[in-house]
């Protein structure tokens, strides 16, 4: 596809039909776009089957009730509607965007009781996240924001508003040379990158923050299975910043992201290794059903 997101052949299913993707929009004043109530899914279909699909549509419904915007479709509809969708793009390998959001309506303040809960479905190529990184390793930077208490935000929501410091983390990260940033969350402790989840190695055994304040995610729990099938343990804990010069190896984990092996984060580096490299192979053959 050629041109931008809002300039391009095709279609995207919206409120139950299919329309041209250019004709996809919305009224400037919809409530979602002053006040971020959307939560979204983003998902990968590989040889023509969306990973883990049912989980995504499941956790798109759990995020609509937690910031108070039921969505008026079932899993069974917005499974067919992604179907649909997929076929119509003809790709067997994109990326799926599920987005259900506040619309315009009678409210135009804060409160949006009477605004229509809207959803739409679009899929596109989508190449690997941080370009070569999965040979070299990705490098980091460490966000000055940080993630917020869950007394704060519905943090086991993947809800638009929550991303803002993760957009913010993100450019700053790029302005320094850096594909990404690793968060710490409001205590200190380290919590996740702008938009995937973080393992480390040390000693043989894999270490990941304990999600408590972020999202647990479809990847992570994904991986977390894959290592102790293989007999690697893995340790759910707080982890420390101070902890980064003592680990051996780091990798990434989101829908977008995959499994992306890190070389460095701020001054901390790390060995692109064999377990990185094992978990990166062993997700490919599993997303792609030759496991």
């Amino acid at each position: 596809m050629a041109g931008g997101y809002d300039d391009r052949d095709g279609h995207i299913w919206m409120d139950g039909k299919m329309v041209p993707w250019r004709d996809a929009n919305v009224h400037v004043l919809t409530h979602a776009l002053h006040y971020a109530s959307a939560v979204f899914e983003g998902e990968r279909a590989y040889n023509g089957t969306i990973f883990k699909s049912r989980e995504h549509s499941e956790r798109l419904l759990r995020s609509g009730r937690l910031i108070e915007a039921e969505i008026p479709y079932t899993v069974d509809q917005i499974e067919a509607a992604k179907a649909e969708v997929l076929k119509a793009s003809g790709l067997k390998d994109a990326y799926v965007r599920v987005l259900a959001w506040r619309g315009s309506g009678e409210d135009m303040g804060v409160a949006s009781q009477r605004n229509p809960v809207r959803m739409a479905v679009a899929a596109w190529e989508w190449g690997a996240y941080y370009g070569d990184a999965k040979m070299q390793g990705a490098k980091l930077d460490i966000s000055k924001w940080k993630r917020p208490s869950p007394e704060t935000i519905p943090s086991e929501a993947k809800a638009a508003g929550l991303y803002m410091i993760c957009t913010m983390s993100k450019h700053a990260a790029e302005a320094k040379g850096c594909s990404d940033a690793l968060m710490m969350d409001y205590r200190g402790y380290v919590a996740e990158a702008t938009g995937a989840n973080v393992f480390f190695v040390k000693d043989g055994k894999v270490h990941t923050p304990t999600p408590d304040c972020f999202l647990n995610g479809i990847t992570r729990q994904t991986v977390i299975g894959m290592l102790r099938d293989r007999d690697v343990e893995v340790v759910e804990r707080h982890i420390m910043a101070d902890e980064l010069d003592g680990f051996e190896q780091c990798w990434l984990t989101g829908t977008a992201a995959e499994v992306t092996p890190v070389g460095q984060i701020g001054e901390h580096t790390f060995e692109v290794g064999a377990l990185a490299r094992m978990i990166a192979e062993d997700y490919e053959k599993l997303v792609r059903g030759e496991a």
